[in-house]
């Protein structure tokens, strides 16, 4: 099985603007480009092995340099993308911090954006924001 991936954003507790994280690869599924042809899966399929969330997040929160407890996982989001007969979860998790650590952002070439600035990414990427984005929304 494929290393699960994780979307990352900030809300602003005031104002609920929402921002995601763009890697420095340029996209949103941490931390490297999804495959050429992944499509999303059927989201209803409930495999035999899953990660477990927490596990992904420390790691995110290792590769970003950020201290335990920067990310929690948004528990109403679950989905999975395949290339051929390959699948991956997808996470997503939100900043904790009053303000995104854009520092730290910087410091690793990623960069936080608004859902209308994620236009650039690949149609995959898009529709996993999309569904992300509704599930903030609530």
């Amino acid at each position: 099985m494929p290393a699960p991936r994780l979307i990352m954003y900030h809300k602003q507790s005031t104002s609920a603007r929402t921002r995601f994280l763009k890697l420095a690869y340029g996209g949103v599924c941490g931390f490297a480009a999804l495959p050429p042809r992944t499509i999303i899966a059927d989201c209803t399929h409930r495999p035999r092995v899953v990660a477990h969330p927490a596990t992904v997040l420390r790691g995110a929160e290792g590769h970003l340099g950020l201290p335990t407890g920067s990310l929690a996982v948004e528990p109403g989001f679950r989905c999975e993308v395949a290339v051929g007969e390959e699948r991956a979860q997808i996470f997503l998790a939100r900043f904790t911090s009053v303000d995104p650590p854009f520092e730290t952002a910087r410091a690793h070439g990623s960069s936080f954006i608004d859902l209308t600035q994620a236009l650039g990414l690949p149609p995959v990427e898009l529709d996993l924001l999309r569904r992300a984005y509704e599930t903030i929304l609530g």
